[in-house]
């Protein structure tokens, strides 16, 4: 029948249209070329013969729609059964060390560790501390209104990884491959729409000069700052107040520093460890350990040394039969080391008199233990030790600052990533991974219908269906997302399921990654640590709709 009502279409069509020579105008409004020296009979012959075709290949393409359909329906009773077969499926450990590139730690002699959420572990209110102490900042010495003293922190709304536009005054989350997160992107408190995103950017990926203008927010203390940041920004778009989105994260972030650099951060936690540090016993247990073996041990941290002294002291006040001072744990500790300047700078070391809090004016050309240095560089500092780049691993939580310049340098590097622990608990969850399940092989059956469908070419059964296709993908993507985070959802995973932009750079810059240094107890100093065979980029993630593809 549809055969017939396209020739009845052509027929009537061709008696209203004239035919010039060379061309003549197809059924969807392109051109199609004939011989010019045909008669119309001919021609109408030779047409007759395309719309057979056409109508063989829609018959072809309704069955291949219909397969799909029937799919469809498989997959939905098939639903019925996963949270059996999820059973079977294997489960990530929360405390495992993920391995990006082969490791061996026999070879490894030397470990050094970075202070702040690398040996030290801090509660939640660390984040409203920085919060407040930087709002109060902004407020008396930058004038910002004082409305804002009223501002609270969040600690539902951010997540590591965000980058802050300061062109356009958007937190964004972004892939693996530099494009934005459909529902990740806020101005203010407020979650733009596809539409808007479109309007503001043209497009959802990144390109180089857009990416000029975006900084990352990427350590542990950044939750503070991506919230507050958001907060100002919504204050002023509610205020119907001009602003440049540049001047508000230059503000902030100045605000931020300040309160680091100024101790009063610092301060704000000694005076209150038992609210802020979290004392951990398994720290001593890892570092004695690693000496009883014979390893070289150093601290580098950018706080300063009375800061290190009392979050060390703390943590390991309860740990049974200890009472020799923490820095004979280390054979090296270097304080205030400015990173990441420290890995390309000229800058030299300076012996630190912790009773007097002086420095001292003699050269440093020689590390002496139980003594404190301050400052320096990469470059003096391999001179002084001997200890060469792949025999080194060192750990810590910003990408930049801990990581990115060890790696270039040759050490191997483990990131610190303390959310790690939670998101893969939640992806060991049965909801989560049925959830996860379902989004694969929905997944699956849009790539089949789009790969059989052109735009151009979709009948109503074909919108129905991917219309119900792209509902049930979106509903498992809203269970995910909450499970996580309910503005940005999973740190290292897009709603798209796509691996984030954090991810990519954690997959650049560490060779391991695991939610804190303990975990390393629980791995022999000599073991062997492989890149899984089977991974897609991360190397903790489980596919889980593989087993039911």
């Amino acid at each position: 029948m549809a055969f017939h009502r396209r020739l009845l279409h052509f027929r009537s069509s061709f008696n209203r249209r004239s035919f010039s020579p060379g061309a003549r105008e197809g059924f969807n409004g392109s051109l199609r070329s004939y011989n010019a020296t045909l008669t119309p009979e001919q021609t109408l012959l030779q047409i007759v013969k395309e719309v057979k075709q056409d109508g063989a290949d829609n018959s072809v393409m309704d069955d291949e729609i219909a397969k799909i359909r029937q799919e469809f329906n498989a997959a939905k009773q098939s639903f019925l059964k996963i949270p059996e077969a999820l059973k079977e499926m294997p489960k990530m450990n929360p405390e495992g060390i993920y391995v990006n590139k082969n490791l061996r730690l026999d070879n490894i002699q030397v470990y050094g560790f970075d202070y702040d959420y690398t040996l030290a572990h801090y509660s939640s209110n660390l984040q409203s501390l920085i919060y407040d102490l930087a709002k109060e900042h902004m407020v008396n010495e930058f004038r910002y209104p004082e409305v804002c003293i009223s501002f609270k922190y969040d600690p539902n709304f951010p997540i590591r990884g965000l980058y802050y536009d300061k062109q356009k005054g958007c937190l964004l989350k972004l892939d693996f491959f530099g494009s934005i997160e459909p529902d990740g992107c806020y101005f203010g408190r407020r979650k733009l729409s596809r539409k808007e995103i479109a309007e503001i950017y043209g497009t959802r990926h990144i390109g180089r000069d857009q990416a000029r203008g975006l900084v990352g927010l990427m350590d542990f203390f950044c939750f503070s700052e991506a919230c507050l940041i958001a907060d100002i920004v919504q204050y002023f778009v509610d205020a119907k107040l001009e602003f440049d989105a540049s001047y508000i994260y230059e503000d902030v972030n100045r605000a931020i520093q300040h309160v680091h650099r100024r101790g009063l951060v610092h301060r704000g936690i000694l005076s209150d460890p038992n609210r802020y540090l979290v004392k951990n016993g398994q720290v001593l247990q890892l570092v004695k350990m690693l000496r009883e073996k014979g390893k070289k041990l150093f601290l580098l941290t950018n706080s300063p040394y009375y800061f290190v002294d009392g979050g060390m002291r703390f943590m390991l006040e309860d740990s049974t039969g200890y009472t020799d001072s923490w820095r004979e744990l280390f054979d090296v500790v270097i304080a205030q080391a400015n990173k990441p300047d420290f890995y390309t700078s000229d800058h030299p070391f300076r012996c630190y008199d912790t009773e007097k809090d002086t420095l001292a004016f003699t050269k440093v050309d020689a590390f002496i233990p139980n003594k404190i240095y301050y400052h320096g560089c990469l470059k003096s500092f391999l001179q002084i030790t001997k200890w060469n780049g792949p025999e080194v691993i060192y750990f810590g939580d910003h990408l930049f600052s801990d990581l990115r310049g060890p790696s270039k340098a040759g050490w191997r590097t483990a990131a610190i990533i303390h959310e790690l622990e939670s998101e893969i608990r939640i992806q060991n969850d049965e909801t989560y991974r049925f959830e996860q399940a379902k989004f694969h092989i929905i997944q699956e059956l849009l790539g089949k219908l789009h790969a059989t469908v052109a735009n151009s070419q979709r009948t109503e059964a074909c919108q129905l269906l991917l219309a119900e296709l792209n509902e049930e993908r979106q509903k498992a993507r809203r269970m995910m997302k909450k499970m996580f985070n309910k503005s940005f959802g999973a740190t290292f995973l897009t709603d798209t399921g796509q691996e984030s932009a954090f991810a990519y750079h954690i997959h650049r810059y560490a060779d391991v990654y695991t939610s804190k240094a303990e975990n390393f107890l629980l791995y022999p100093p000599e073991a062997w640590l492989h890149v899984p065979f089977d991974i897609k980029i991360m190397p903790h993630h489980v596919k889980v709709g593989q087993a039911f593809s």
